[in-house]
């Protein structure tokens, strides 16, 4: 006997069976993912592109001395958002304002002669525009012009390069240790390593950090034991926040705490620049993050004996204090919940 079409068993229907639910909760997970990589790719690129785009002089502090006439027709043909000049009566006020970091640099005016006084290791890149614009005033007054620098980078490195390339090693030295510490010594029961880990390789490590820039590349030149101390404290903000946020609130508080790092420390430190080079808004904000306030404190103390260290240090101590306090936090947490786990 034949069997009719259609009669041979159970048919089969569209597939709507339990294994379409999960392929579409895969799907919806992995387009989030795509999604959120995006984002975060275009976050960096604003963070990275913005600042280098609208950098340039913004209230680059300066002063002006000679003849009064001469002065008041420099300082308001400097009149503006680049510029923020401050006259002096002498030359010698002008050259100490320069040193106490009162002002970044100074130009100063006199029959047949244009002198432009700088401090490169206070920020290259303000150096060099005032120095093209001491060189563009004595070209319109047919004078001479000689340029001086009172705050240069030291000789075996004299573009700074080695100073300018310190900001990811502090970084990475506060987030790598972050992360090791986390899962060497997990929970609460590591608590307490993680944070004295943390506190001693700061200090180790800001030593090493600065033995290094100052006697193998030449890169320092400042008080040894005070500038190692200072990027010790730079180091310590950074590890002891991180690790701080992670006893606290897990890996999304490490994740967030790198990210603000990474994304908006790092470009708005203005370690290479110096912080008058990117807008105003930025550069404030940069100098309250640790990367800005650790640039700050070390180039205080590498070049300049320790003028304008107060308060990058602050910034400092608040960060390494705030991240004791998350520490205190998640102690406190975990000693609750354990006699609770116990009963």
């Amino acid at each position: 006997m034949t069997q009719q079409a259609g009669t041979t068993g159970p048919t089969t229907g569209p597939t709507t069976g339990p294994s379409s639910g999960p392929t579409a909760g895969r799907g919806r997970k992995l387009a989030a993912i795509v999604v959120g990589l995006a984002a975060v790719v275009v976050v960096m690129l604003c963070a990275f592109a913005l600042p280098s785009i609208n950098s340039g002089p913004h209230n680059l502090p300066v002063g002006v001395t000679g003849p009064e006439k001469a002065t008041t027709a420099v300082s308001e043909s400097l009149k503006g958002d680049a510029w923020d000049v401050t006259a002096y009566e002498t030359e010698a006020g002008l050259k100490s304002a320069i040193e106490n970091r009162d002002v970044m640099g100074g130009i100063v005016l006199a029959p047949g002669r244009v002198t432009a006084y700088t401090a490169s290791a206070g920020g290259p890149q303000g150096a060099a525009t005032l120095t093209g614009t001491a060189t563009a005033l004595a070209g319109k007054q047919q004078a001479d012009v000689t340029v001086t620098d009172l705050k240069p980078f030291p000789e075996d490195d004299p573009r700074g390069a080695g100073f300018a390339a310190a900001t990811l090693p502090m970084i990475f030295g506060g987030m790598f240790p972050a992360v090791l510490l986390s899962r060497l010594f997990p929970g609460h029961s590591g608590l307490r390593l993680r944070a004295v880990g943390g506190a001693v390789f700061a200090l180790v490590a800001g030593f090493a950090v600065t033995a290094f820039l100052q006697y193998g590349t030449g890169s320092l030149d400042g008080d040894y034991l005070i500038t190692a101390l200072g990027m010790s404290l730079g180091m310590a903000a950074l590890v002891m926040t991180l690790l701080g946020l992670e006893s606290l609130f897990g890996l999304p508080g490490f994740g967030l705490g790198a990210a603000v790092v990474m994304l908006l420390g790092n470009p708005l430190s203005g370690l290479a620049s110096g912080p008058h080079w990117l807008p105003d808004g930025w550069a404030a904000f940069g100098q309250l993050l640790p990367p800005g306030a650790a640039g700050s404190l070390l180039r205080a103390n590498a070049f300049f004996d320790g003028t304008s260290a107060g308060a990058p240090a602050l910034v400092l101590a608040c960060w390494a204090l705030l991240g004791l306090a998350l520490l205190f936090a998640g102690d406190l947490r975990g000693r609750r919940a354990t006699p609770a786990a116990a009963l």
